[in-house]
């Protein structure tokens, strides 16, 4: 087995970093959160919410139900609390309902 040299680096770094060079880490971690947000909430949220997007640290929901809506806005920290555990650094600091 030969040692891996000082230049080189693991496929991994490589997609980080160009991931990061073309700006596109935080669409890919959004991407993963989309992906897990029943996992995360569980069947019911996850069945009623129709839209998800990230931008500038917010969470937007659009939610086709005005209960969970209403049960949602008070577990707020909940919410922000999961997506940013599952993300693996602060994604977001709030969540707007729509």
């Amino acid at each position: 087995m030969s040692e891996r040299g000082k230049g080189e680096v693991t496929l991994g770094d490589a997609i980080n970093k160009l991931l990061k060079a073309y700006k596109l880490d935080d669409k890919m971690a959004e991407m993963t959160i989309i992906e897990a947000w029943e996992e995360m909430m569980g069947k019911a949220v996850a069945n009623r919410t129709e839209k998800m997007v990230i931008k500038n640290e917010v969470l937007y929901l659009t939610l086709n139900s005005s209960v969970m809506r209403d049960e949602l806005m008070h577990g707020k920290q909940v919410i922000i609390q999961r997506v940013n555990q599952r993300a693996g650094f602060e994604m977001i600091k709030d969540v707007w309902f729509g």
